[in-house]
């Protein structure tokens, strides 16, 4: 397929350190979507990173709810809510990239995930589905309609990114070998993308 276009970009969702292995919150081979990302992005004329960006108080944290655990599901004000292990953490060495992502090609660093009351997996909307994160208004006035999404993880903040992409009317791509997921063994998601009307596509495709 051709791609590399005007109207094309590929958005890098939180390639931290928190992510990778030896992290707070380490998605199994994570590291290993460093490469093909690197390669698409010198294909890709528009490229966008998202960085995860918690307050270390965050609401998501299982620490902040005594008695609870890492990767229960609360009831939040907003609906349900996964707890997680304090990860990327303002200011913190497991915030930053990892340390081999090429930056130099990103016109755009979108933080989320700093409002200490609500969670924000996707780049676009936050977990409570109303507070969004001005991505789409900068796609449109920008012109960018086709959406390539890669980084970590597949099963949270890849697929609810490239899920609202589609809802929010933009052309969606989930680049399978340039993700992974916290849970590789779940299709859920990888259900839910089809459903939508997310396509899948691999690195090689894109850059033959």
């Amino acid at each position: 397929m051709r791609t590399g276009g005007e109207d094309d970009v590929l958005v890098v969702v939180d390639l931290q350190r928190d992510f990778c292995p030896g992290g707070a919150l380490a998605v199994p081979g994570g590291d290993a979507v460093v490469a093909p990302i690197n390669r698409l992005m010198s294909h890709f004329r528009h490229v966008i990173l998202t960085q995860d960006w918690h307050p270390a108080d965050h609401s998501s944290f299982a620490a902040e709810h005594p008695g609870r655990q890492p990767f229960e599901l609360i009831r939040m004000s907003y609906g349900e809510q996964r707890l997680w292990p304090a990860h990327c953490v303002i200011g913190t060495p497991g915030a930053e990239f990892h340390p081999q992502l090429d930056q130099t090609r990103a016109e755009l660093i979108l933080r989320k995930g700093f409002r200490r009351e609500v969670d924000s997996y996707s780049a676009f909307v936050e977990n409570d589905h109303s507070t969004q994160t001005g991505l789409a208004g900068y796609l449109r006035e920008r012109g960018l309609r086709r959406v390539f999404v890669a980084g970590l993880a597949l099963d949270y903040c890849v697929g609810f990114s490239a899920l609202d992409a589609r809802r929010l009317g933009f052309e969606a791509w989930v680049i399978a070998d340039a993700t992974r997921a916290v849970d590789p063994g779940d299709s859920h998601m990888k259900q839910r993308l089809a459903a939508a009307g997310v396509a899948s596509v691999t690195s090689d495709a894109l850059l033959a």
